[in-house]
């Protein structure tokens, strides 16, 4: 009974397309774990390290000699270069061969050693946001050490001792707690992210594909005819497989994530994979809403690649959400990952569950209405014929 099932014949009929063409094996699942592998291991040790800076050094004193080594035991530089002009080096940052550097001035031992104005100036490529950051930050860390220096030497010489001079410099002092990543890890914010950010990208691609190719090869009707024209089996019966292979890749990708890498969080695996599953169903609805639209392969592969891109930019995991424009903040719901990676973050950085993210699910499951509301729109378009010469 079950083999004559509407269902059956389609899910039978997806089943031998899929391995007579194994290009859809190499899309559904070799390009997944490339991107798996590549996310898990683009940041290395999740730090920026040996950055390559320079030192424009106008005064070579023994204090600018003494003032390089400081530079040069900072774990987050490497300094490459050294510099007598400004100039040289800036033409050098605009190159990119270093990212910064720091100038220091001539006289500068002499006008520290008498107690004038002494200045020490950094400059550092800030185009590029996240080695500028990082580059400014040591930076400042170092330069704040440095500036003290004098008052300490001098402090030391009228017999203070080392408690009585960090009392007097730091009468207020601070103290620093990084929430959930403790470690300023780079792979324990962005891995997990941009891995869906990809992936949604091929589930939409692999999805309009498998059922554009029905009007591309102009077998609609004969497919139609397998699902006895009842257009949600259609759908169902055909992107069933898919949707199995893409929730096995998003549960890997979690495993290897968090239980390979060892990323934090605060959840169990079963939220995270029930959120992936939801995440792979409403963007395959989404690829199958767009493909009502535009019932053309030639024409929706366009548009699947822009909301793809647009959706990457809109998901809040380079910029957040809250800070954009009113109208591109409201935009970005339009896009199945935004939801994903709001729920995602409120579970893996505090598990605060479904009261915090009904919003974002049931977005996930509008995703899926509006697929089913416009399955007669396909249906049409299918049987129209009308489709099948547009290249």
């Amino acid at each position: 009974m079950l083999k004559k099932s509407p269902f059956y014949m389609v899910l039978r009929r997806e089943l031998d397309r899929m391995v007579s063409r194994r290009l859809y094996f190499g899309v559904c699942i070799v390009l997944p774990l490339f991107c798996i592998f590549f996310m898990s291991t683009i940041f290395g040790s999740g730090q920026m390290e040996n950055i390559p800076v320079a030192v424009v050094d106008q005064d070579n004193t023994s204090m600018s000699r003494e003032i390089i080594r400081q530079v040069e035991a900072v774990p987050t530089f490497r300094v490459t270069r050294h510099y007598t002009d400004q100039e040289t080096a800036r033409h050098a940052t605009q190159a990119k061969e270093i990212y910064g550097y720091l100038v220091i001035p001539n006289q500068f031992e002499a006008d520290a050693t008498a107690g004038r104005d002494a200045t020490l100036s950094y400059y550092y490529h800030y185009a590029l946001l996240s080695v500028g950051g990082e580059v400014r930050g040591a930076f400042e860390t170092l330069l704040r050490t440095l500036s003290l220096a004098p008052v300490v030497v001098q402090a030391t010489a009228m017999g203070l001792g080392e408690n009585q001079i960090t009392t007097f410099l730091l009468p207020v002092r601070s103290s620093s707690h990084p929430l959930f990543n403790p470690d300023l890890d780079y792979s324990v914010y962005l891995s997990n992210p941009f891995f869906f950010v990809f992936f949604q990208v091929i589930i939409l691609l692999v999805t309009v594909y498998a059922i554009g190719s029905e009007i591309k090869f102009r077998t609609g009707d004969e497919w139609l005819e397998a699902a006895r024209m009842n257009m949600f089996v259609a759908v169902v019966g055909k992107l069933l497989p898919y949707t199995i292979i893409f929730c096995i890749m998003s549960v890997f990708a979690n495993y290897i994530m968090f239980g390979v890498m060892h990323i934090p969080f605060a959840c169990g695996f079963w939220p995270l994979n029930l959120t992936a599953i939801l995440f792979v169903v409403a963007t395959q609805a989404l690829a199958v809403f767009l493909f009502s639209l535009f019932p053309a392969i030639a024409i929706v592969i366009s548009v699947v690649s822009m909301v793809g891109s647009l959706g990457a930019t809109l998901c809040g995991v380079t910029f957040p959400v809250d800070s954009m424009y009113a109208p591109v903040h409201y935009a970005s719901y339009l896009f199945p990952v935004r939801h994903f990676v709001e729920i995602n973050q409120n579970l893996l950085y505090g598990d605060y569950g479904f009261p915090y993210t009904w919003v974002n699910v049931s977005s996930l499951f509008a995703f899926m209405l509006l697929a089913l509301v416009l399955l007669p729109h396909l249906k049409t378009a299918i049987l129209s014929h009308k489709y099948e010469n547009i290249r």
